[in-house]
Protein backbone atom coordinates (compact mmCIF):
# COMPACT_ATOMS: atom_id res chain seq x y z
CA UNK A 1 0.00 0.00 0.00
CA UNK A 2 1.58 2.85 -1.18
CA UNK A 3 1.84 6.64 0.82
CA UNK A 4 -1.23 7.88 -0.99
CA UNK A 5 -3.41 4.83 0.17
CA UNK A 6 -2.39 5.43 3.23
CA UNK A 7 -3.12 8.77 3.68
CA UNK A 8 -6.62 8.61 1.70
CA UNK A 9 -7.13 5.58 4.92
CA UNK A 10 -6.28 8.11 7.24
CA UNK A 11 -8.71 10.59 5.98
CA UNK A 12 -11.15 8.31 6.01
CA UNK A 13 -11.07 7.20 9.37
CA UNK A 14 -10.89 10.89 10.71
CA UNK A 15 -13.23 12.10 8.92
CA UNK A 16 -15.39 9.01 10.41
CA UNK A 17 -14.80 9.93 13.45
CA UNK A 18 -15.80 13.56 12.74
CA UNK A 19 -19.12 12.01 11.51
CA UNK A 20 -19.98 9.91 14.57
CA UNK A 21 -19.17 12.22 17.30
CA UNK A 22 -21.04 15.06 15.45
CA UNK A 23 -24.04 12.86 15.19
CA UNK A 24 -23.61 11.64 18.64
CA UNK A 25 -23.24 15.36 20.40
CA UNK A 26 -24.65 17.59 17.62
CA UNK A 27 -27.92 15.31 16.61
CA UNK A 28 -28.51 12.37 19.00
CA UNK A 29 -27.56 13.74 22.88
CA UNK A 30 -29.97 17.21 22.10
CA UNK A 31 -32.24 15.33 20.55
CA UNK A 32 -33.07 13.34 24.05
CA UNK A 33 -32.23 16.23 26.33
CA UNK A 34 -33.36 19.22 24.66
CA UNK A 35 -37.07 20.77 25.07
CA UNK A 36 -37.18 24.22 23.56
CA UNK A 37 -40.67 25.19 24.57
CA UNK A 38 -40.73 23.03 28.30
CA UNK A 39 -37.69 24.57 30.21
CA UNK A 40 -38.43 22.62 33.46
CA UNK A 41 -38.82 19.39 31.61
CA UNK A 42 -34.91 20.12 29.57
CA UNK A 43 -33.58 20.87 33.45
CA UNK A 44 -34.72 17.30 34.74
CA UNK A 45 -33.51 15.76 31.23
CA UNK A 46 -30.27 17.17 31.90
CA UNK A 47 -30.54 16.53 36.16
CA UNK A 48 -31.48 12.98 35.30
CA UNK A 49 -28.85 12.41 32.65
CA UNK A 50 -26.21 14.29 33.24
CA UNK A 51 -23.25 11.73 32.58
CA UNK A 52 -24.82 11.65 28.65
CA UNK A 53 -24.73 15.48 28.68
CA UNK A 54 -20.92 15.32 30.12
CA UNK A 55 -20.14 12.50 27.22
CA UNK A 56 -22.26 14.59 24.50
CA UNK A 57 -19.38 17.88 25.56
CA UNK A 58 -16.30 15.62 25.60
CA UNK A 59 -17.73 13.88 22.21
CA UNK A 60 -18.08 17.55 20.69
CA UNK A 61 -15.01 19.02 21.79
CA UNK A 62 -12.82 15.79 20.35
CA UNK A 63 -14.93 16.25 17.28
CA UNK A 64 -13.73 19.90 16.85
CA UNK A 65 -10.05 18.59 17.33
CA UNK A 66 -10.54 15.66 14.99
CA UNK A 67 -11.20 18.80 13.00
CA UNK A 68 -8.25 20.29 13.00
CA UNK A 69 -6.24 17.19 11.89
CA UNK A 70 -8.48 16.04 9.13
CA UNK A 71 -7.60 19.04 6.16
CA UNK A 72 -3.93 18.65 6.97
CA UNK A 73 -4.64 15.14 6.26
CA UNK A 74 -6.37 16.07 3.05
CA UNK A 75 -4.08 18.86 1.71
CA UNK A 76 -1.62 15.53 1.57
CA UNK A 77 -3.35 14.02 -0.64
CA UNK A 78 -4.73 17.24 -2.61
CA UNK A 79 -2.00 19.68 -2.82
CA UNK A 80 -0.39 18.50 -5.99
CA UNK A 81 -3.94 18.95 -7.44
CA UNK A 82 -3.89 22.54 -6.88
CA UNK A 83 -1.63 23.84 -3.79
CA UNK A 84 -3.70 26.84 -3.22
CA UNK A 85 -7.12 25.14 -3.90
CA UNK A 86 -5.95 23.17 -1.08
CA UNK A 87 -4.60 25.55 1.49
CA UNK A 88 -7.55 27.21 1.28
CA UNK A 89 -9.41 24.26 2.12
CA UNK A 90 -7.58 23.98 5.29
CA UNK A 91 -7.78 27.58 6.25
CA UNK A 92 -11.40 27.55 6.13
CA UNK A 93 -11.64 24.66 8.40
CA UNK A 94 -9.13 25.84 11.00
CA UNK A 95 -11.36 29.14 11.05
CA UNK A 96 -14.02 27.59 12.35
CA UNK A 97 -12.80 25.09 15.26
CA UNK A 98 -11.90 28.65 17.77
CA UNK A 99 -15.13 29.38 17.28
CA UNK A 100 -17.17 25.85 17.81
CA UNK A 101 -14.93 25.45 20.81
CA UNK A 102 -15.77 28.62 22.50
CA UNK A 103 -19.41 28.00 21.69
CA UNK A 104 -18.86 24.78 24.45
CA UNK A 105 -17.85 26.96 26.91
CA UNK A 106 -21.73 27.95 27.37
CA UNK A 107 -22.86 24.42 27.95
CA UNK A 108 -19.92 24.09 30.78
CA UNK A 109 -21.96 27.03 31.92
CA UNK A 110 -25.20 25.12 32.14
CA UNK A 111 -23.64 22.78 34.40
CA UNK A 112 -22.41 25.14 36.57
CA UNK A 113 -25.96 26.68 36.59
CA UNK A 114 -27.05 22.97 37.74
CA UNK A 115 -24.20 22.33 40.24
CA UNK A 116 -24.73 22.96 44.08
CA UNK A 117 -22.39 25.96 44.52
CA UNK A 118 -23.23 28.13 46.82
CA UNK A 119 -23.44 31.30 44.96
CA UNK A 120 -26.36 30.19 43.00
CA UNK A 121 -28.57 30.04 45.98
CA UNK A 122 -29.41 33.86 44.79
CA UNK A 123 -31.49 32.76 41.79
CA UNK A 124 -35.15 31.03 42.23
CA UNK A 125 -36.35 28.02 39.88
CA UNK A 126 -37.53 30.24 37.10
CA UNK A 127 -34.27 32.10 37.05
CA UNK A 128 -32.05 29.15 36.72
CA UNK A 129 -34.43 27.83 34.04
CA UNK A 130 -34.13 30.78 32.32
CA UNK A 131 -30.20 31.03 32.23
CA UNK A 132 -29.98 27.32 31.23
CA UNK A 133 -31.90 28.13 28.12
CA UNK A 134 -30.07 31.47 27.24
CA UNK A 135 -27.19 29.64 27.50
CA UNK A 136 -28.26 26.91 24.83
CA UNK A 137 -29.57 29.81 23.07
CA UNK A 138 -25.68 31.08 23.28
CA UNK A 139 -24.17 28.57 22.23
CA UNK A 140 -26.14 27.68 19.43
CA UNK A 141 -25.50 31.13 17.92
CA UNK A 142 -22.08 30.33 18.28
CA UNK A 143 -22.84 27.17 16.20
CA UNK A 144 -24.57 28.96 13.30
CA UNK A 145 -21.42 31.46 12.77
CA UNK A 146 -18.81 27.63 12.73
CA UNK A 147 -22.10 26.85 9.94
CA UNK A 148 -20.19 29.38 7.60
CA UNK A 149 -16.96 27.77 7.55
CA UNK A 150 -18.20 24.57 7.86
CA UNK A 151 -20.48 24.87 4.57
CA UNK A 152 -17.65 26.95 2.76
CA UNK A 153 -14.53 24.52 3.09
CA UNK A 154 -16.82 22.03 1.12
CA UNK A 155 -16.43 24.03 -1.73
CA UNK A 156 -12.72 23.71 -1.99
CA UNK A 157 -12.84 20.23 -1.27
CA UNK A 158 -15.55 19.48 -3.54
CA UNK A 159 -13.26 20.80 -6.49
CA UNK A 160 -10.20 19.03 -5.46
CA UNK A 161 -12.14 15.76 -5.71
CA UNK A 162 -13.79 16.82 -8.27
CA UNK A 163 -10.57 17.44 -10.06
CA UNK A 164 -8.29 14.72 -8.69
CA UNK A 165 -8.74 11.33 -10.90
CA UNK A 166 -8.59 8.94 -8.62
CA UNK A 167 -12.12 9.92 -6.41
CA UNK A 168 -15.72 10.09 -8.02
CA UNK A 169 -16.73 13.18 -9.83
CA UNK A 170 -20.35 12.70 -8.18
CA UNK A 171 -18.71 13.07 -4.89
CA UNK A 172 -17.36 16.67 -5.25
CA UNK A 173 -20.62 17.77 -7.42
CA UNK A 174 -22.30 16.87 -4.33
CA UNK A 175 -19.96 18.56 -1.62
CA UNK A 176 -19.64 21.52 -4.09
CA UNK A 177 -23.55 21.66 -3.96
CA UNK A 178 -24.02 21.09 -0.48
CA UNK A 179 -21.59 24.03 0.30
CA UNK A 180 -23.55 26.70 -1.67
CA UNK A 181 -27.02 24.74 0.02
CA UNK A 182 -25.25 25.15 4.02
CA UNK A 183 -24.48 28.77 2.69
CA UNK A 184 -28.45 29.39 1.94
CA UNK A 185 -29.45 27.22 5.32
CA UNK A 186 -27.38 29.59 7.41
CA UNK A 187 -28.79 32.85 5.56
CA UNK A 188 -32.17 31.44 6.50
CA UNK A 189 -31.88 31.03 10.11
CA UNK A 190 -30.37 34.36 10.18
CA UNK A 191 -32.84 36.18 7.87
CA UNK A 192 -36.17 34.21 8.17
CA UNK A 193 -37.26 34.14 12.60
CA UNK A 194 -39.57 31.06 11.64
CA UNK A 195 -36.95 29.16 9.36
CA UNK A 196 -37.20 25.79 10.76
CA UNK A 197 -41.09 25.42 9.96
CA UNK A 198 -39.95 26.07 6.01
CA UNK A 199 -39.84 22.81 4.41
CA UNK A 200 -36.48 23.67 2.36
CA UNK A 201 -35.10 23.63 6.28
CA UNK A 202 -35.59 19.87 6.00
CA UNK A 203 -33.40 19.47 2.38
CA UNK A 204 -31.49 21.86 2.18
CA UNK A 205 -28.21 20.34 3.69
CA UNK A 206 -28.94 16.82 2.68
CA UNK A 207 -26.29 16.99 -0.75
CA UNK A 208 -24.05 18.28 2.00
CA UNK A 209 -24.64 15.55 4.27
CA UNK A 210 -24.49 13.23 1.16
CA UNK A 211 -21.06 14.12 -0.30
CA UNK A 212 -19.50 14.48 2.95
CA UNK A 213 -20.80 10.69 4.00
CA UNK A 214 -19.85 8.88 0.46
CA UNK A 215 -16.49 11.15 0.75
CA UNK A 216 -15.23 9.78 4.27
CA UNK A 217 -16.56 5.83 3.63
CA UNK A 218 -15.11 6.11 -0.05
CA UNK A 219 -11.80 7.10 1.38
CA UNK A 220 -12.26 4.50 4.45
CA UNK A 221 -13.00 1.65 2.65
CA UNK A 222 -12.30 2.01 -1.14
CA UNK A 223 -9.11 4.52 -0.51
CA UNK A 224 -8.14 6.19 -3.87
CA UNK A 225 -7.35 4.74 -7.70
CA UNK A 226 -4.42 4.90 -8.89
CA UNK A 227 -3.12 4.24 -12.33
CA UNK A 228 -0.92 1.11 -12.78
CA UNK A 229 1.53 3.02 -14.75
CA UNK A 230 2.44 5.60 -11.79
CA UNK A 231 4.37 5.11 -8.74
CA UNK A 232 2.22 4.15 -5.62
CA UNK A 233 3.55 7.03 -3.83
CA UNK A 234 3.77 9.73 -6.54
CA UNK A 235 1.33 12.55 -5.15
CA UNK A 236 1.47 11.34 -1.01
CA UNK A 237 4.99 12.06 -0.56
Amino acid sequence: MGVNQKTARLAGLIYFLIAITGIFSLMYVPSQLLVWDNPAETIENLKSSEFLFRLEILGELLCYLFFVILPLVLYKLFKDINKNVAVLMVVLVLMSVPISMGSVVHKFDVLSLLGEAGFLDVYNTAQIETQVMQAFQSYFKGILISQIFWGLWLFPFGYLVFKSGFLPKILGLFLMVGSVGYFIDFMGRVLCPDYNSLWISDYITIPASIGELGTCLWLLIMGIKISPTEPQNATGS
